[in-house]
Formats: structure tokens, sequence, C-alpha cells
């Protein structure tokens, strides 16, 4: 049972102090992220075959961020590294309640000069599930990359998940990031969506326009209060989070969607019934991931996973 991510790997400067802009922090940790990346070494960490498919600048950062998917034993044979831009960056400031704001060096950064024929389709064939995010839609190359690697995965039989991701500040107009994502909709079998992603999208909390042919599941995320999962018979299956005291909510979302693909994996065949189950693991491995600063290290294992589940009392 393998998850292959598809994506950006950047590095995640974050402010020291809460509740400060990113030009008044007096400093940053720097912390490696990316959304599909944080996926990749969260099933790692949780004990389950990883990959990833990226690029990286050529550079002491990208090599840095190599080396951090390797020591989380993600199979980084589909990353490859870029001679003509360095390695995204982000700034990242947060909120007395652990939400955040972002700000960009991509200008252009490596991964958005990924073309087709950086992409190891081989590691496509091999995995079991396939994940997918909105940012390599932005710009080309990456995004003729990304289509090509997403053709190459349905047509092979692959289990296909998508996370919108919303970050307005690298689209150029939030009409371009609308479309965009909106676009990112028709490959998947799964669709993992924040509350706000999904107001953004449709204007209101109705997942009806969000369906496709090939969507099983779209499961909406409410932060602390925890997620709701909608099938395509109409039901919907809540299940309520898990109550912390956030310290940085970045990665929270890809650690929740790696806990949900593994779920979905370990009860293939009777995976809507387990639901429940499936989404109160979930919840809790997001919850974990909110406690320390940055997104990959703040990840937890599975030990970790269960024994917070077993002996954390405070739930929505």
């Amino acid at each position: 049972m393998s998850v292959l991510s598809f994506g950006e790997l950047l590095i995640d400067f974050v402010a020291l102090e809460m509740g400060v802009t990113v030009g008044d922090a007096s400093g940053f940790v720097k912390a490696p992220g990316g959304a599909p990346a944080n996926v990749a070494a969260a099933v790692a960490r949780l004990g389950y075959p990883s990959a990833f498919i990226g690029q990286v600048g050529d550079d002491p950062f990208g090599r840095h961020l190599a080396g951090v998917l390797a020591a989380e034993r993600v199979d980084i044979t589909g990353l490859t590294y870029s001679s003509e831009a360095r390695t995204a960056l982000a700034f990242v400031s947060n909120t007395p309640d652990g939400d955040r704001s972002f700000m960009f060096y991509r200008h252009p950064s490596a991964d958005m000069l990924m073309g087709p024929a950086d992409v190891n389709t081989a590691l496509i064939d091999a995995c079991d599930v396939f994940h997918y995010g909105s940012i390599t839609f932005i710009r080309e190359p990456a995004a003729t990359a990304l289509r090509m690697a997403l053709e190459h995965a349905s047509v092979a039989g692959k289990f296909i998940s998508y996370d919108p991701n919303l970050r307005l500040p690298l689209w150029d107009s939030e009409e371009a990031a609308r479309a965009g994502m909106l676009a990112g909709l028709h490959s998947a079998n799964l669709l993992k969506i924040s509350d706000e992603e999904l107001t953004f999208l449709t204007g209101g909390d109705d997942v009806g326009p969000l369906w496709r042919e090939h969507m099983e599941l779209i499961c909406v995320t409410y932060g602390a209060k925890g997620a709701v999962a909608h099938l395509k018979d109409g039901s919907r299956i809540e299940q309520g989070g898990y109550v912390v005291k956030a310290t940085d909510t970045t990665g929270a979302g890809d650690a929740f969607v790696a806990a949900l693909l593994i779920g979905i994996l370990e009860n293939r065949r009777d995976w809507q019934a387990r639901l429940p189950a499936i989404l109160d693991f979930a919840n809790a491995v997001g919850a974990l991931t909110c406690l320390g600063k940055g997104a990959i290290p703040s990840l937890p294992t599975m030990a970790e996973a269960r024994a917070f589940q077993e002996n954390h009392p405070s739930r929505y």
C-alpha cells in the first residue's frame, strides 16, 4: 500500500512570535514544507511506503530538502534538480490562534520549471495512490507535467487524491485561482477540501457543484471542529475533531490527507463503512501536527497518533 505525491517541495520560514507579520518577526525557524511533500512525509512517518515526484533547485536548500525526505524514508528517486531556478521559499507568520499568512519567493522557483520529461512514470506504475495539489497548475511547464502524470495514473487505474490547497498570493487573480483549482477536479477519486476552500470555489457550503465523474468521496475539513465526508449517494458522515492549543497549523491538512489515505487503503473493500473511524484517526493526526512549528517536523508517528486518540478527552 504505497502513496505517491506530486508537486512542490520548499522551505517554510516560520516566524518565531505569534500574532506578528512576516515583516515584524524578529526571526524564523526553518522548516521543510510544500503540501504534497508534507503528505509524502506524513505517510512515511505513519509507517507506510511513500514516494515523491517534484523538483527543487540545485542549491543548498534543495539538497537539504532531499535529505529531509530521505531521512523520513520517502522514496525520492522522482526528485529532480534544476540549475535554472532556485528552491522555493515561503515566509509564514501565525495569528494568536495558530492560523497563517504567507509570503512566497517563486519568481520562478525550480518546481515551476519541471517538465513532462522530468516525470518518473515508473513510480506512478508502482504506487497504489497518486496524490496532487493545485499549485503545480499555476505555471507551465509544470502544469503540463502534472496533467501528463494524472493521465498516466488514470490509465493505470490508480486511486487519485486531490487537495486544491488555496494559496491566493500565488495566482494572478481570484478568478484564475478558482478556474485552476476547479480544473484539477476532473481526475480525482477523492477530494479533500477545507471549509474555506469550499466557500471560495462554490460561494457556499454545498459540495454538489464539485462532484465529477470519477469521484467517490468529498471530505471537507473544519479545523478543530473535525471533518464531514460526503458520499455520491448523498449521505454524509460527520466526525468531531480534537481540541488542542495550536502552535502552527501549517501541514495539519496535509497530515489529515495522509491519514485519510492510509485509512482508505487499509480498508479498501469496506472503507465507506469504516469512515467514522478513518475520519477520527485523520482528525487526530491533523491535530497533533498543530502542536509544533513547521509541517514535516511536527508530523506524528502511528504510535503517537493512537496514543493521542486514546488519551485526549477534548473533542468537538
